[in-house]
């Protein structure tokens, strides 16, 4: 389809002009070119920039555009867009003239295409929306000076356009002017995935690159290791030391080479000591000589003698602790305590 100008669009745009013409003379400034052509005869497609405003008082109008446009004779075209918009009549004229090129027609949104910019990529044959770009519409905006007839027949002029754009929108994404219109007031923003829900493009591109396909990963090769030992040889490592056999427990033979044989001995005694055989008991003198009666009586068995009581050491040891000593204080008050005989009988 073809974007319609209003019947007063052309003297619109013609005074818009001027005045940027009269504006770049005034300040002694050159048009600047906002886009860019590579075209090749051997290429299969060549590649439009369009990285600025559009048209404007300071940019280049769409005159030049157009022909540049017609000069590319590759079959494709990629038209790359990353602008804010500009001049709505300047955008119409490049959108119809990208529509009526024999090249097929690829619009790849880089940064954002807003405004007008947005009414240009719907001129594509198809849609790209590159990641994390974004499409936003809205409706037409313009200033004017003069009296209130002028004011309302600019208000009028910039419903008319506005119409004119929401056509586009549903020209390309389906719905009705209205529904259009009632998204450009809300001044509507997409994302990759919205504008291409919403029909507005035909595809959110991801990497890696259209056209470019992902290396497959090749099975036959081993997976590398993700860990590596250290190489401590040049430090002079050898590996683990091997372990060491554990001494057993208690005392063992060994001990006697590091102290000898007699401490090794004394040792042993100190934690085994013999045991005391208290059932024997030194005979007295008197014992030993025997008497002359028994003497003569030598053919009657000898008495057994009787056994001596077992030592209790340790009653031995506190004996001196358990005897009852003499109370001195006792001694010396036993005399008060005690009655006096002498005493008694002589008061008798």
């Amino acid at each position: 389809m073809k974007i319609t100008l209003p019947g007063k669009a052309a003297t619109f745009q013609a005074s818009q002009r001027a005045q940027a013409e009269r504006e770049r003379a005034r300040l002694g400034v050159e048009a600047r070119s906002w886009y860019r052509i590579s075209n090749s005869a051997s290429a299969d497609e060549a590649e439009v920039m369009l990285y600025d405003e559009v048209g404007g008082w300071f940019g280049a109008t769409a005159d030049e555009f157009i022909a540049d446009l017609r000069g590319i004779t590759a079959p494709n075209i990629r038209l790359r867009v990353n602008s804010p918009g500009g001049s709505v009549f300047e955008g119409i004229a490049i959108a119809n003239a990208l529509r009526s090129h024999s090249a097929n027609v690829t619009v790849q949104v880089d940064g954002i295409a807003a405004s007008i910019a947005s009414v240009i990529a719907m001129s594509g044959d198809r849609i790209e929306m590159a990641p994390n770009s974004m499409l936003m519409i809205h409706d037409a905006s313009g200033v004017c000076m003069g009296n209130a007839a002028d004011m309302e027949e600019m208000a009028e002029l910039l419903d008319l356009i506005s119409d004119n754009i929401a056509d586009a929108y549903a020209s390309r994404a389906g719905g009705t002017r209205d529904e259009w219109r009632a998204r450009m007031r809300a001044e509507t923003w997409y994302l990759p995935e919205d504008a291409v829900d919403a029909g507005l493009a035909d595809e959110a591109i991801t990497t890696p690159k259209a056209g470019t396909p992902a290396a497959e990963p090749d099975e036959t090769e081993p997976e590398p290791e993700m860990a590596r030992a250290w190489d401590l040889a040049a430090y002079g490592y050898t590996g683990p030391r091997p372990a060491e056999p554990k001494p057993e427990a208690g005392l063992t033979e060994d001990i006697r080479s590091l102290i000898g044989e007699e401490i090794a001995a004394q040792l042993r005694a100190a934690v085994n000591p013999p045991a005391e055989d208290t059932a024997t008991v030194e005979p007295t003198a008197a014992a030993e000589e025997p008497a002359p009666e028994l003497e003569a009586r030598s053919d009657e068995p000898e008495p057994e003698a009787p056994a001596a009581e077992p030592v209790d050491e340790w009653a031995a040891a506190v004996a001196h602790l358990t005897q009852d000593d003499t109370d001195d204080w006792s001694a010396l008050v036993n005399n008060l305590i005690e009655p006096d005989t002498s005493s008694s009988a002589a008061t008798a």
